[in-house]
């Protein structure tokens, strides 16, 4: 399995509205992150789906290293940039 490109170093905090779809994305190329611009075409990488449960502020992750995906759960923390 490949490894996802880091689409950045911290989250993205980002209001959501309840109900609501998003398309985050999983292979780290997009430059519109934390969301998909269909710059996974080519790659084994697919969007993922997320429904907001409730409307407010969530923590997007961009490193594409968290567990939690598609949220932040303080993963970046552990990359050491070169």
């Amino acid at each position: 399995m490949a490894t996802p490109e880091i689409g950045g170093t911290q989250p993205i905090i980002t209001n959501v509205t309840q109900g609501e779809t998003y398309w985050w994305c999983a292979c780290g190329r997009s430059a519109s992150q934390p969301f998909c611009d269909g710059s996974h075409s080519g790659t084994e990488f697919t969007p993922q789906s997320w429904q907001a449960p409730r409307t407010g502020k969530v923590a997007f992750c961009t490193c594409k290293r968290t567990a939690n995906a598609p949220l932040c759960d303080g993963s970046h923390a552990n990359i050491i940039q070169e």
